[in-house]
């Protein structure tokens, strides 16, 4: 579905910081975005992931599985969903690891639009 002024497009958010996922989870609903939240890697991969144009965004550290271990466990899955991974400080080895999984990295802080122009393009592409 092309996003529209009341519909954006899915997003599936993965943050094990709870009042993060849940202000993040609202702002997002506000631009017009459909979000489902996980709290782990774990829950990511295990979730039933939506069909059509959705945009996977990853918080870099989680408890157990990463947002990049969880990313790559569904791209050997064959999961193809742009990601964006949310993170603070990226080292290189994680910058260039995010790149070949195909992910654009927002940093912390969220501060501004970043975070919602990156979904858009991911989107749009």
């Amino acid at each position: 579905m092309p996003p529209t002024p009341d519909y954006a497009g899915r997003i599936v958010l993965v943050d094990d910081d709870a009042a993060l996922r849940q202000a993040l989870k609202f702002s997002l609903e506000i631009e017009g975005f459909q979000v489902e939240t996980c709290e782990t890697g774990e829950e990511l991969v295990a979730h039933r992931l939506p069909e059509g144009e959705a945009c996977l965004v990853l918080d870099y550290k989680l408890g157990g599985m990463s947002g990049l271990d969880a990313l790559e466990t569904l791209r050997a899955r064959g999961v193809d969903l742009p990601a964006i991974l949310i993170t603070s400080n990226p080292k290189p080895g994680t910058r260039a690891r995010a790149q070949r999984m195909g992910a654009a990295i927002v940093e912390k802080p969220l501060l501004g639009d970043l975070l919602i122009a990156k979904i858009r393009a991911a989107l749009t592409h």
